[in-house]
């Protein structure tokens, strides 16, 4: 607590403390100036002059004590205050004269001093006497001038009317920045009939000018129309030539056409002429010449097939004989190792048949064994209805009568043994045996 109320009152204290310097401390404008009276508000002395009663402050602040000083602040800007003045010249003519004072409060402090003793509370008042100031200097002025003067010579009534204001001016502590007569103006026209004689030399040069414009103009107008008329003439002649160098290029040009127009019937004919040449006369030749070469290729390649002809007939025949001669040969060799594989057959089959008579039986009658069956079924062959008693051997009983009894394979085995015995004599006796046609469904193994 004791903390919070300290900075309660430190910031209480401070605020008391600018509240305390805005009320005393002024500070002056950079257009204006603190004059400040009261207790201590003197000033020291400034070129020359004795310290003043109170004090001038400027462009920077000062402190001032409530109740003890007071300050006052003095405008330093310019101001402007209006002059019309009602006057005689030295000629006895009475003007008016309209101008404009720019003026302000001087910079120095002793025209701050000057201006504060006799404006302070009463600047507004300062144009009035501005005016007045300036018309009475503005009267005795111009009474010694005349009208010519005042007209011709403005900047030297400027001149002399703030020449003889300034020490009144400086004085009141003010200083004039600019002074402008802007009208003088009379009641009885004398300005204006100064104004008429030269107007009346300006308005007669005017006029003499105007008409020495007017005839040279004139003169002017004609020679531009005469050279307008000889530039007509020239202009129609030319014109009339250019239409006659017109007629003379269209008629060239007629001729042109004419003479490209027969080139043009020439050259046509000409490119008719040898496109029937290209396209009737070429092509009729080359169609001849080509049915001629077509005729002399298709005679010489027929010459040429049929000397190809000739000569794969000829080689033909000849591959054909050399065929047929190899061929020959080979039956012939083949027919000769067939016949001595059958001799050899033979012999061995002789030989077999002598030493094994059985043996040789056997084996033809097992080779033989399908023809030999087939050949006793075949005696069933003609049988509608059998009957068939004492079962399965009544049938083997049957087949083994009916093999028997048929003589098929009896005469098979004849026929086999008489075919061998003939075989076996003829081999002796050195003639060629005949060998017997294979029974169907034998295997020729002991030729092959």
């Amino acid at each position: 607590m004791p903390v919070v109320v300290l900075a309660i009152a430190v910031v209480a204290a401070l605020i008391i403390l600018i509240i305390l310097f805005k009320m005393v401390w002024r500070v002056a404008e950079p257009n204006e100036a603190l004059i400040i009276s009261g207790l201590g508000a003197k000033s020291k002395p400034i070129d020359g002059v004795d310290s003043l009663g109170f004090k001038i402050i400027t462009g920077k602040g000062t402190s001032v004590l409530p109740g003890f000083q007071t300050s006052r602040r003095l405008r330093l800007d310019s101001r402007a205050a209006n002059l019309e003045v009602h006057c005689v010249t030295q000629q006895g003519i009475p003007v008016k004269v309209r101008g404009v004072v720019i003026y302000k409060v001087g910079d120095d402090f002793v025209s701050i001093a000057n201006a504060a003793r006799r404006f302070l509370e009463q600047q507004k008042s300062m144009d009035g006497a501005i005016h007045e100031l300036f018309t009475g200097h503005l009267r005795s002025i111009i009474g010694n001038l005349t009208v010519e003067d005042l007209i011709l010579n403005r900047e030297r009534l400027t001149s002399e009317t703030r020449g003889s204001a300034a020490d009144e001016m400086s004085k009141l502590g003010l200083v004039v920045d600019s002074l402008q007569i802007q009208e003088i103006d009379d009641e009885t026209g004398y300005i204006t009939n100064l104004g008429r004689p030269h107007a009346a030399r300006v308005a007669s040069e005017a006029r003499i000018a105007e008409a020495e414009r007017d005839q040279e103009a004139t003169q002017r107008e004609q020679e531009a129309m005469r050279e307008n008329a000889a530039n007509i003439r020239d202009t129609e002649i030319k014109k009339a030539e250019y239409q006659g160098q017109v007629q003379q290029a269209a008629q060239q040009a007629r001729q042109e056409v004419i003479l490209k127009e027969t080139r043009n019937a020439e050259l046509e004919a000409e490119r008719t002429e040898k496109r029937l040449e290209s396209e009737v006369r070429k092509p009729a030749d080359a169609r001849a010449y080509e049915q001629v070469k077509l005729a002399e290729a298709e005679r010489e390649e027929r010459i040429a097939q049929a000397q190809a002809a000739a000569a794969e007939i000829q080689l033909r025949a000849s591959r054909e004989a050399e065929a047929t001669r190899l061929l020959g040969e080979a039956q012939a060799d083949a027919t000769r190792q067939k016949g001595l594989a059958e001799a050899e057959a033979i012999k061995a089959r002789a030989e077999a048949l002598a030493e094994n008579t059985d043996a040789v039986i056997a084996q033809q009658l097992a080779e033989q064994w399908p023809q030999i069956v087939e050949a006793g079924a075949g005696v069933f062959g003609n049988v509608d209805n059998m009957v068939v008693l004492n079962g399965a051997q009544g049938v083997e009983d049957m087949l083994a009568k009916a093999l028997t009894l048929g003589g098929t394979g009896l005469g098979l085995a004849r026929q086999l043994l008489g075919n061998m015995n003939i075989q076996n004599g003829n081999a002796k006796n050195g003639a060629t045996p005949v060998v017997p046609a294979p029974i169907q469904g034998e295997s020729p193994k002991d030729g092959d």
